[in-house]
């Protein structure tokens, strides 16, 4: 019986080695994914041409969507996983899409392990998986402390038991570094927000997916986030602080990710790890300004539609027509 069809969506940006490595490891997997699909937002460094190279060995099975804008990643996952709605050249619809960054080089057998672990899963329970996430390492091995879920808030003891029994980890999001989307969970819920730029976006929308759902850890699927540093998301940003402030203030204003309850314990949780981040901070002055900014423009603004924000960024027509509908292919 043949397993489950996999669409792996890699979006780039100006790392043009590290795209090589990711698709090479792509192609390197002891189960490999149905379809390859690369989104590259306007990069300046050749992406887009090493993109079209080591997709030439995929065949139908390989797309490169070169984008006219430099959308973020939030842009860039709504419009691969748009892409990956849509049927594969031989007609057939996928299952999962599993989408990461141009940094993230997975393991020979993080696909493999993926799949392994969530059978053992649904062993011990009712199919109710809509996300799921690799294990994320630093180059040096030791796991990245950006991409390390935390066991879900508020697991129940059967939830835990579960998890345990099959050896991953309940949890409530995760990050797009290497997450594991089902597709007919996308068809439901609908599609990441394009508006969030960066920062947020993959909290949203694997929450989004979550709720009411399962979400599950798997360590044994590994994967290696070749950032710069092995720092974690409080570490000093910059003015990328603007879309963390805001995004998180539009998420609890607007989004229906999470339990009324869930966005208290979250908006306390943030406030503390501002004041970390202001505190630990060389550039304090940039981050109260980017604070102030984004207070503001969350208490004035919403979210655009996707549709909007995507209609200038060269979007093939096929995508575009996902998009327009939300999610449904």
């Amino acid at each position: 019986m043949p397993g489950p069809h996999v669409t792996a969506v890699i979006v780039a940006y100006n790392r043009a080695g590290l795209l090589a490595e990711a698709l090479d490891a792509l192609r390197d997997q002891t189960v490999r994914p149905d379809r390859v699909i690369v989104v590259d937002n306007a990069s300046t460094d050749g992406s887009d041409e090493v993109a079209a190279d080591r997709l030439e060995l995929w065949g139908d099975a390989g797309r490169l969507i070169p984008l006219t804008e430099n959308t973020g990643g939030a842009g860039g996952f709504a419009v691969g996983i748009a892409a990956a709605l849509l049927p594969d050249s031989d007609g057939k619809n996928s299952d999962w899409i599993w989408v990461m960054d141009d940094d993230t080089v997975p393991d020979p057998t993080a696909l493999q392990s993926a799949l392994n672990e969530y059978r053992e899963f649904c062993k011990h329970g009712r199919d109710s998986v809509a996300v799921m996430g690799s294990r994320v390492e630093w180059i040096d091995g030791s796991q990245h402390p950006m991409n390390t879920p935390k066991q879900k808030f508020g697991a129940t003891a059967a939830e835990i038991k579960r998890a345990d029994a099959a050896g991953v980890v309940a949890i409530r999001s995760i990050s797009f570094v290497s997450a594991f989307l089902r597709v007919s969970r996308v068809r439901q819920l609908g599609l990441p927000i394009a508006d969030y730029f960066l920062w947020n976006d993959d909290f949203e929308y694997t929450a989004r997916l979550a709720k009411g759902a399962r979400a599950i850890f798997l360590p044994g699927s590994l994967v290696t986030h070749k950032t710069a540093k092995r720092g974690s998301s409080d570490s000093d940003p910059g003015e990328r602080f603007y879309f963390e402030v805001r995004n998180k203030l539009w998420l609890f204003r607007f989004s229906q990710a999470l339990y009324l309850w869930e966005k208290l314990a979250y908006f306390a949780a943030s406030l503390r790890r501002w004041a970390r981040t202001l505190k630990a901070s060389s550039q304090r002055e940039v981050l109260l300004r980017c604070l102030v900014r984004g207070v503001r423009d969350a208490a004035l603004t919403r979210p655009r539609d996707n549709a909007e924000v995507l209609l200038t960024a060269g979007v093939p027509d096929d995508v575009m027509r996902v998009i327009l509908r939300g999610a449904e292919a």
